[in-house]
């Protein structure tokens, strides 16, 4: 009989992922990064950039969306959809949650623009909430795009493979039994 647990524990063999896949799958660490880079490259582009140029501020909106989208496809990458679930709230929030705290440093620190002109304190709470709202509304829609894909994919790739009872046992509600 073969032996499944050795007598010195020692013996075990513990996998662990590189430190920056690590911080990938940490769905507080990669929000509160995206939420930083996300604020700062807000604040240099409309400090930068021509402000009253239309065409300038909405290229730099999709790309800082662009932004937030790919750093929440990094960190989902990592997980099953079922854990989704919690983890797409938990990364929004993290996400806005920087933003937001960042938005005040700069609002305190007089750098933080609302529009073309300098944001004051008082229009903090209104942009805080503004974050939480888009970021919430943006990434969970992704997250339902990027799952519906997700799932086509495994999906025609199991058909291509001509491996339907994997499919059945896929799709199923409940596990398929195991044939004894």
């Amino acid at each position: 009989m073969a032996a499944f647990f050795p007598q010195v524990t020692g013996t075990f063999r513990l996998d662990e992922p590189p430190g920056l896949r690590r911080f990938t799958m940490s769905a507080v660490g990669m929000g509160a990064l995206t939420g930083l880079v996300v604020r700062l490259y807000r604040l240099v582009t409309l400090s930068v950039g021509p402000s009253e140029s239309m065409i300038y501020v909405g290229a730099a909106f999709v790309l800082g969306q662009l932004l937030i989208l790919a750093m929440a496809t990094v960190h989902l990458g990592n997980f099953t959809l079922r854990r989704w679930l919690y983890l797409v709230p938990l990364f929004t929030v993290a996400e806005a949650a920087a933003e937001v705290i960042v938005s005040l440093g700069l609002t305190a620190l007089g750098f933080e623009r609302m529009g073309s002109r300098a944001a004051v304190l008082a229009d903090w709470p209104t942009m805080a909430l503004l974050t939480f709202l888009w970021r919430g509304v943006v990434l969970v829609a992704y997250a339902i795009i990027l799952a519906g894909v997700v799932q086509l994919v495994r999906y025609l790739l199991l058909r291509h493979e001509k491996r339907g009872h994997t499919l059945d046992a896929v799709t199923a509600e409940q596990p398929a039994a195991v044939d004894k």
